[in-house]
């Protein structure tokens, strides 16, 4: 499930994922996005993910070709977890998104407060 946090403001949005993402909610969460690019040049992003978070096939490859055909529009992107393994995967996405002019930070779950102020600095 994607649920759309209260904090979410502008060219930034924000974004609370738990269980598995379907197609359908997917679709919904990039017309957010292109809502947003229809206001704003670029924009940012905070994604809280849950332990059971997942993306069924079709909704993972349609979020990533989102991604790859708007990489140019993304300012910053914070990922909010407490998963070991997902701090890594940022530490090393990071390095790829910075670039394409993207700014990449994982915080975890305790510093969500510091993941908002920095998302929109």
């Amino acid at each position: 499930m994607i649920k759309e946090l209260a904090k979410s403001e502008g060219s930034v949005l924000g974004f609370e994922i738990t269980g598995k993402v379907t197609l359908e909610e997917e679709k919904e969460w990039i017309c957010k996005f292109d809502a947003a690019l229809e206001k704003y040049d670029k924009v940012s992003a905070l994604v809280v993910l849950g332990n059971e978070a997942s993306w069924g096939v079709k909704a993972g490859l349609n979020d990533l070709k989102w991604v790859m055909s708007h990489v140019e529009k993304v300012h910053k992107f914070a990922l909010v977890s407490d998963s070991t393994v997902w701090k890594w995967l940022i530490s090393i996405d990071s390095q790829f998104a910075k670039m394409v002019g993207i700014g990449e930070k994982y915080f975890p779950t305790s510093d969500i407060d510091d993941a908002w102020i920095w998302v929109k600095e």
